[in-house]
């Protein structure tokens, strides 16, 4: 199974991402979390304190590991055939939830120099994991569309794209879907987040209808996962939680829909 969560910044994708990754974990599948955002914080989701994720070196930022797998010798030229289980091996971190995670980090823009072999290195890794490697794969991308555009979640079984009632948020979700559709991913689904009311949950759905985006379910707004993140702690321990158990419950829907 491998899952890509997308979305607008600041719908909540990453508690999402988070609990999926964990809702595997928890039915006897090995699992690995993929924070791929520009400002990674699954760590956190998955209960590692601030300072241990404090200390992940993002991938594409360890110069060392960059190096040892690209290098040829001469300025400008990368070697691009190299094996990549060994990064998972050396660098997953095991979460408080039994989730391994790998920060993946992003290729920065203009100004940080040639980012060639860092993006050979995410191509590279993404590939191994959601072809070659059978365990559950949780992929938290970068908010907005970027990921999508360079195809780097085409192999997914399943990408999930996170609303919530605000229009910006909307139509960035449309614009996804439309990515989506003139790839090759298999299947994707529009789920409304921190939905409060009704009303919040038919301008949802009605926008689904008028996109011809695929609705999958409603997470509804917990004010106990704010609370939770405001004491620095994970609302993943919690599976009182309303958004806790519905996002718990999407993993038996996208189980079913793989088979």
């Amino acid at each position: 199974m491998k899952v890509a969560v997308s979305g607008k910044g600041g719908v909540g994708k990453t508690l999402i991402a988070g609990g999926l990754a964990r809702g595997f974990f928890e039915r006897g599948f090995k699992s690995m979390a993929i924070d791929a955002d520009s400002s990674p914080n699954l760590a956190l989701t998955l209960g590692l304190t601030a300072e241990e994720a404090r200390k992940i070196v993002p991938l594409t930022e360890n110069k060392e590991l960059v190096d040892s797998k690209t290098s040829t010798g001469y300025s400008g030229v990368y070697n691009l055939n190299f094996k990549v289980d060994d990064i998972i091996r050396d660098y997953a971190v095991k979460t408080p939830l039994g989730v391994d995670l790998i920060v993946m980090g992003t290729v920065k823009a203009m100004g940080s120099g040639c980012m060639c072999a860092p993006n050979a290195i995410v191509r590279a890794l993404l590939r191994h994991l959601m072809v070659e490697r059978n365990e559950a794969v949780v992929l938290d991308l970068e908010a907005g569309v970027e990921h999508i555009g360079r195809g780097t979640a085409r192999a997914v079984d399943i990408l999930l794209i996170i609303a919530d009632s605000n229009l910006k948020s909307l139509e960035i979700a449309k614009h996804i879907h439309d990515l989506t559709s003139a790839s090759e991913m298999k299947k994707a689904y529009l789920v409304g987040n921190r939905v409060m009311n009704q009303t919040q949950e038919a301008a949802i759905k009605s926008f689904a209808d008028k996109n011809g985006l695929d609705l999958l379910t409603f997470v509804p707004f917990d004010q106990k996962v704010i609370e939770a993140d405001m004491l620095g702690q994970t609302p993943l321990i919690n599976n009182e939680m309303a958004a806790v158990q519905t996002i718990d419950n999407i993993c038996d829907t996208l189980l079913k829909e793989a088979n």
